[in-house]
């Protein structure tokens, strides 16, 4: 049961080591057409409890993050129904969505 527990606890270590390797920047859009994310513009979807997230939608690929204030609670404005995306989220970049 020991050597059980020591080879999980070994991968384990072996397994989050691995995580810290793989730094990639996260502002700079990889695709087809490659920008870093300030050139692209945000909408407002609302979660089914009313609260807003900045959405991006390049065409391949989606980017949302919850919308906070500065004390870090929710921002919950009202800006659409719940479950609606709004505002120019779609644009930004010349590659189109399919979908």
């Amino acid at each position: 049961m020991k050597l059980i527990k020591g080879a999980l606890l070994l991968s384990l270590a072996v397994g989050v080591s691995a995580c810290t390797d793989n730094k990639v920047d996260k502002t700079v859009d990889r695709g087809f057409d490659s920008k870093h994310l300030s050139q692209l513009k945000a909408g407002i979807w609302v979660d089914p409890n009313g609260c807003d997230h900045w959405i991006i939608d390049d065409g391949v690929e989606g980017y949302l993050s919850q919308r906070l204030d500065p004390y870090g609670k929710p921002v919950c404005s009202n800006a659409a129904p719940p479950g609606v995306a709004t505002g120019p989220f779609k644009s930004g970049s010349a590659f189109k969505d399919q979908i």
